[in-house]
């Protein structure tokens, strides 16, 4: 069950952008599992995918034809990874892309792949060569909601969201969907999130303010602590509003509704996050830079015993201090590290907090929600982590999902 997560019930569409889905049967029976999109002939395209070394074929030929210029579909399947298949995958990958090019009268390089599902199996290139004419043929601008649900996987609960921006030169839309529940941690977050808007904008300014967006969302959330082999963040930009990105006060209001879209999408992945039935900020601070409160953030988050014991409502905050002692901080003066949990103070100067109760700290750590602050004391610096509970659930659907 998600932790306070509804799926949408309606998203705009953006102007110059479709998207088609079909039940090509590539693992699933009686489910959309492919979706085509068509990000408009002017698009600019921004893409951000994971650092996992054993990255999937797709990854690796959406990079090559991100780099070889003028992206404008993406193609997205799922149910099947098309990861750990080696050159048979990158083949089956590059061939998909010269299915749809040829459907959609465009070059192969033109394609971005994308796959989410389970590893190691073939991926089934026929099924989706044979659903590419309809899926064309299919494509219209109010298909959000259906491509949101054609990419789950594990996810409980479908996920997007939307903003809509006033500017300088007029209104913009950007309009977006994620999947994600489990193999979660950066970098980034299995995960996908297509975004798209009618703004236009250049390439690589779109590429830098993705790469900022992603920073503090997709790569600040962990489920499990597994990088997937298959992240994507895509961010397209059709220019069908006319509204052009160009004046420093458009761009911080078009990063800002960027930010908070990608934030939203991010949290509502760790929300459904497998098995979840807690959602949680770790929020470090007073550190001397990023980097370091980072570590401690991650490390809080990561911890099985403080996940566990998040799960059983367990206000066993030594399981806080002790990940926080084993982040590798140099120097670090415990007599001054502080703790609270949802305004809770539960550790001060290093050890339990004076006026501290079990009763205080079984009623914090009941709730669906925690934040989890922890102050350094040593700078001002400071980074937010979003985590979730590890419970038996999580368990019973990794241990179930090949079946």
């Amino acid at each position: 069950m998600a932790v306070a997560l509804l799926a949408p019930t309606w998203l705009p569409s953006v102007p110059g952008i479709r998207l088609a889905t079909c039940a090509a049967g590539i693992r699933y029976r009686d489910r959309d599992d492919l979706l085509l999109i068509d990000a408009g002939p002017e698009a600019a395209i921004a893409a951000l995918f994971t650092a996992n070394a054993f990255c999937a074929a797709p990854v690796r030929v959406a990079r090559e034809h991100l780099a070889a210029g003028a992206p404008r579909w993406l193609l997205i399947n799922a149910g099947n990874a098309n990861a750990g298949t080696g050159q048979a995958g990158v083949a089956a990958a590059r061939a998909t892309c010269a299915a749809a090019g040829e459907v959609c009268a465009a070059p192969a390089h033109a394609v971005l792949p994308f796959s989410t599902g389970v590893i190691g199996e073939p991926l089934a290139v026929d099924c989706i060569e044979q659903a590419l004419p309809g899926l064309c043929a299919g494509l219209r601008d109010d298909a959000w909601l259906a491509a949101a649900r054609a990419i789950m996987t594990t996810d409980t609960v479908l996920k997007g969201a939307a903003r809509t921006v006033r500017l300088a030169a007029g209104t913009i839309t950007l309009t977006g969907i994620a999947k994600g529940s489990g193999m979660i941690h950066p970098d980034m977050a299995t995960m996908l999130a297509f975004i798209g808007t009618d703004a236009r904008i250049d390439a690589a300014l779109l590429q830098e303010l993705l790469g900022h967006a992603g920073d503090r969302s997709f790569n600040a959330i962990t489920v499990d602590g597994d990088t997937s082999t298959n992240d994507a963040l895509v961010c397209m930009a059709s220019g069908a509003s006319g509204v052009e990105i160009k004046t420093a006060a458009d761009r911080d209001g078009f990063a800002a509704a960027l930010d908070s879209l990608c934030l939203e999408l991010a949290e509502a992945i760790v929300r459904d996050g497998e098995g979840a039935t807690k959602f949680v900020r770790v929020i470090v601070g007073g550190a001397r830079d990023r980097g370091e409160a980072r570590r401690v953030a991650e490390t809080v988050a990561l911890s099985p015993l403080v996940k566990t014991a998040l799960f059983a409502s367990d206000p066993n905050w030594g399981r806080i201090l002790a990940a926080i002692g084993r982040a590798g901080i140099e120097a670090l003066e415990i007599e001054r590290v502080g703790v609270t949990v949802n305004g809770v103070e539960i550790v001060s100067a290093g050890g339990r907090a004076p006026n501290y109760t079990e009763a205080s700290g079984q009623k914090a750590f009941a709730e669906a929600e925690l934040d989890i602050v922890i102050d350094l004391a040593r700078g001002a610096a400071g980074y937010t982590k979003y985590t979730c509970d590890f419970s038996y659930d999580y368990v019973r659907i990794n241990a179930d999902y090949r079946s």
